[in-house]
């Protein structure tokens, strides 16, 4: 599995509704479970900054990644952007080969 990381920003309708919040997260979180059972999340924080949340989750693939992100703004995030990240050790690994 590769890890990503989900940076999302709510879209300003949504961003009004904070009181919503914890239902639309649900749902939101219902439909990844249904449409890609494989995902399995890590972590999930709110955000003070140009995001409103991050969330670090794995996936077989960037397909998969890619899916995530496209829940996320059928359920009101004004942007959805995933990630791929590379452990530390692999990036050290490639700067000894250049």
């Amino acid at each position: 599995m590769k890890t990503f990381v989900l940076m999302t920003k709510l879209s300003p309708e949504i961003a009004m509704k904070m009181k919503d919040r914890e239902r639309l997260g649900r749902e939101w979180l219902e439909q990844v479970k249904k449409k890609c059972p494989e995902v399995k999340f890590i972590a999930h924080y709110g955000l003070l900054g140009p995001y409103d949340f991050m969330d670090i989750y794995e996936a077989p693939d960037e397909e998969t990644a890619c899916k995530v992100s496209m829940i996320s703004m059928q359920h009101g995030a004004f942007t959805a952007e995933s990630w791929i990240t590379i452990p530390y050790k692999q990036i050290v690994q490639l700067a000894d080969e250049i």
